[in-house]
């Protein structure tokens, strides 16, 4: 296996332009603001002690102001052409609602067919992709087992994002960037892992501002004993322990302030007991429990240690770390069943509560369904979310439950440190 590098993303701190509602673009007289200077150091404070090795900035004024207000003594800064953010010239300087107006046509290609988005004779939304490859072409391979912060834009940054994790262009606007959100990948050859999007409670909210009416708090239960022994749990009805108890509780402590119009869970008892106490902040709320939130049927291989399922099953697991999508459990489901009923009940859950806020408590492999289908992805990518025990993942509707969602938060785990530090047990 080659070395693990760790990616952490931001973007610039909040803006002139931000607060104007402007388009920036690769535009240089937006400045930022006092707030935007205490976000960016903010954001330096959290990562005091992460053991940042290198930091690539775009050498537009804001950004390269933000990296500096970190203050991460010591850490080189190099400026990169490849992080500027997307050109627009025609629409730079002008607010977002006058680009709606003034260029209709223009605006409506550019949110749903992005790839034919055309500018001046060019194809700004493309020479972004060609661009941000070109950055991780360059830069990847210098820093081998290392940890890198990327300083952005929010376009260009989603762009990284898109080329690293495979997704399709159009998915860019999928993906939320903050001002000085924070995100984590960890990339080897192999494989790449998106451990949180858009972390932001070190810049005074704990949570992105909501994007239309439609908002999911979507959760995984607290730890079991089985989860930190390394044992496969699957339909069994496994319950917390008293990490997992006081993971709920953290979990709980978070979501306090939130909304709340409804909340579901999946019926075994490890997830109904994280909703229960998320719940005791919200008593006017009841619990509506689904049966096909149910974690994955492992069928023979739960109560099973891997040790155990290499033994009796040899090269199963290997396969299943490594090509999930080909693995059919013995006596068991496969992701396939897993993606169909997973996409079926979540499709319920958003037109039913088309307009609200609410929880959905499940489990590991049920929420790795659901995130990788709110990009059309298939199950051989089962990896590519991560979810800790208690994590909050927050997605948005803002065009109703017949519209494309945004990711606005993955895998909020904690808010004393930046790294999810559950324990990685079997399902």
């Amino acid at each position: 296996m080659s070395p693990r590098t760790r990616i952490l993303l931001t973007r610039h701190g909040e803006s002139t332009f931000n607060v104007q509602s402007r388009v920036q673009g690769r535009s240089d007289g937006a400045s930022l603001t006092e707030r935007g200077r205490q976000m960016a150091v903010a954001t330096g404070q959290l990562l005091q002690g992460v053991g940042v090795d290198h930091i690539y900035v775009s050498p537009l004024r804001r950004a390269l102001e933000t990296a500096q207000l970190l203050h991460l003594t010591g850490v080189p800064i190099t400026p990169s052409p490849h992080l500027l953010e997307i050109d627009l010239p025609e629409w730079e300087g002008l607010t977002h609602e006058q680009v709606r107006t003034q260029f209709p046509q223009d605006y409506q290609c550019w949110r749903q067919v992005p790839e034919q988005f055309v500018m001046a004779g060019r194809y700004p939304v493309l020479e972004l992709s060609a661009q941000a490859e070109q950055f991780w072409q360059e830069v990847l391979p210098r820093h081998p087992g290392e940890t890198i912060l990327v300083v952005g834009h929010a376009t260009i940054n989603r762009m990284l994002l898109v080329r690293l994790l495979g997704l399709k262009l159009a998915h860019y606007f999928r993906l939320q960037q903050s001002n000085c959100g924070l995100t984590v990948l960890n990339w080897e050859p192999e494989r790449v892992q998106l451990e949180a999007l858009n972390l932001v409670f070190h810049t005074g909210n704990l949570f992105p501002k909501t994007k239309g009416n439609t908002r999911i708090y979507l959760v995984r239960h607290g730890e079991t004993d089985w989860n930190r022994q390394g044992q496969f749990q699957g339909q069994r009805d496994i319950p917390l322990n008293a990490q997992g108890k006081w993971q709920a509780q953290q979990t709980q402590k978070l979501l306090s302030q939130v909304n709340l119009d409804f909340a579901i869970s999946s019926p075994l008892s490890r997830s109904r007991e994280t909703a229960e106490i998320i719940l005791a902040s919200h008593l006017e709320v009841n619990l509506n429990l689904i049966p096909d939130l149910q974690e994955i049927s492992h069928g023979d291989w739960e109560g099973k240690f891997h040790r155990k399922v290499e033994a009796e099953f040899p090269g199963m697991l290997d396969t299943w770390n490594q090509h999930p999508e080909q693995v059919q459990m013995p006596g068991g489901e496969n992701l396939n069943q897993v993606w169909e009923r997973a996409g079926q009940v979540w499709q319920k859950i958003i037109t039913q509560y088309e307009g609200q806020q609410g929880i959905v408590v499940a489990h590991d492999a049920i929420n790795k369904a659901i995130l990788c289908q709110l990009f059309h992805l298939e199950p051989a990518h089962f990896w590519l979310f991560k979810q800790g025990n208690g994590a909050i993942s927050v997605i948005d509707y803002p065009e109703g439950a017949g519209g494309a969602p945004v990711l606005q938060t993955l895998n909020l785990t904690r808010t004393d440190g930046l790294w999810d530090q559950t324990v990685a047990g079997a399902l």
